[in-house]
């Protein structure tokens, strides 16, 4: 006990050099949001813009959307034409990157503080006069067709995720990939794509962060003069659809000739924030996270049934699914591996956990934590996630206590709750079905 009374009094007070009242926000007269944290040690700084869409938002006919903005976001607008975005950036000595997910698209820029007044530039260029060249978006239309084919192909494990998602949820929009299906992104219209992005990416829509060498003073006369003239769009319609209780497990098969059988389980389980997010969190931890897991210690390790094994337990604004994953060995079958799974979880739902292992998994979880927050980028990209998925930054400042506050029992409870058959859905990839 004493090594952990060590480690957490260290870690409190690594994550004290920032406040949560060191992080300063104003909102601009357009809806956008913005937070500014200072931090001179280097003279650099980072922006991440989050807007609040990703293929939950989407319908279907237009699913993948999402996905195709992103690389749409880099190939010009008025001031800054095709290719200009990144060679303007790279010769003020910046990068950047971007994402998209189920719930948000986020983009990412890293330059000299000295380069600031260009970056707000650059991203007020492409929010308000994005184009939409008809070649260009022909251009990247087959971009991201021979992306979801190439991954479907060179990853079995990809299709089975796509496939099974797609037959766990039977109501909410998280059943499509986020890239989308083939058929849609064939058929999306210059009217759908301009339509989707002055809803989607209007100023009201996002969350700007922005962490490093800056003044919290600078960075609003910036806003105000290179964001605030852009208009509000329209208020985005809020995703109301809530997935049905599933009432009986589901199975699915998809044939694909592999060496080796894949399997996926999954449970519906509630959304980042909610009163289980924590407990879930670490028993995700506890499953997969490192050799010494319980899934990769017993399943690859000790029995050798698998040559990969793993869980995840993703960021979601709405109730979502844990997911159970497993790349066979040689000669073990897919009902050898599903079982082998499962008996790893009803370990946990039958005999609980010891708390040496608890503080272990918790130990891991707030050192990953606090090496996330010891950077800018980490430190701007977990400001904007705790706000967008927790309903409020300072959260992460709190997040330390509430993963210490976790109990073995908890976690017990959440494996017992929602790790039942009736809300599992299992699906397999393989060369032929078992008979």
């Amino acid at each position: 006990m004493k090594y952990i009374l060590i480690f957490f009094i260290s870690a409190a007070s690594l994550f004290g050099q920032v406040k949560a009242d060191d992080v300063k926000s104003f909102t601009l007269k357009n809806g956008m949001k913005i937070f500014v944290l200072e931090d001179s040690s280097i003279p650099n700084a980072n922006m991440y813009f989050f807007y609040k869409v990703g293929s939950r938002n989407e319908h279907i006919g237009i699913t993948g959307i999402s996905h195709f903005f992103e690389h749409m976001m880099f190939n010009g607008a008025k001031k800054y034409g095709p290719k200009e975005f990144d060679r303007v950036m790279e010769a003020n000595g910046g990068s950047n990157n971007a994402y998209t997910s189920e719930n948000i698209t986020a983009y990412t820029d890293w330059f000299p503080s000295s380069s600031i007044e260009t970056m707000f530039d650059l991203e007020a260029d492409r929010i308000a006069h994005l184009n939409f060249d008809p070649k260009m978006i022909e251009s990247e239309r087959g971009v991201i067709l021979s992306e979801r084919s190439t991954g479907l192909e060179n990853n079995p494990l990809e299709q089975l995720w796509q496939e099974t998602q797609a037959t766990a949820f039977i109501a909410h929009s998280y059943q499509w990939p986020v890239i989308g299906w083939e058929s849609d992104i064939k058929n999306w219209t210059k009217e759908d794509l301009e339509n989707y992005f002055h809803t989607y990416y209007a100023p009201n829509n996002c969350v700007l962060v922005i962490s490093g060498d800056v003044k919290f003073n600078e960075v609003k006369k910036l806003a105000e003069k290179y964001f605030e003239p852009i208009s509000a769009g329209p208020k985005p319609r809020s995703v109301h659809t809530i997935e049905p209780e599933q009432t009986g497990e589901k199975r699915l098969f998809v044939k694909r000739d592999v060496p080796t059988p894949y399997i996926m389980i999954t449970y519906h389980v509630p959304q980042s924030g909610s009163e289980d997010y924590y407990a879930l969190d670490l028993l995700n931890s506890m499953l997969s996270e490192g050799e010494s897991s319980r899934l990769y210690n017993s399943i690859v390790d000790n029995q050798q049934l698998a040559l990969e094994v793993g869980s995840m337990y993703p960021e979601a604004f709405d109730p979502t699914l844990f997911y159970f994953y497993g790349i066979a060995n040689d000669g073990v079958t897919a009902a050898q591996l599903e079982k082998a799974i499962l008996d790893e979880v009803d370990k946990i739902i039958k005999d609980g956990i010891n708390e040496n292992e608890l503080q272990k998994v918790k130990n891991q979880k707030l050192m990953g934590f606090y090496r996330t927050t010891e950077t800018i980028n980490g430190m701007s990209n977990t400001i904007g996630t705790y706000e967008l998925f927790f309903g409020d930054y300072k959260k992460m400042f709190s997040a330390p206590e509430d993963y210490k506050k976790v109990t073995a029992e908890e976690i017990k409870n959440v494996a017992t709750k929602y790790f039942t058959k009736q809300n599992r859905t299992v699906g397999i990839l393989n060369t032929e079905e078992a008979q």
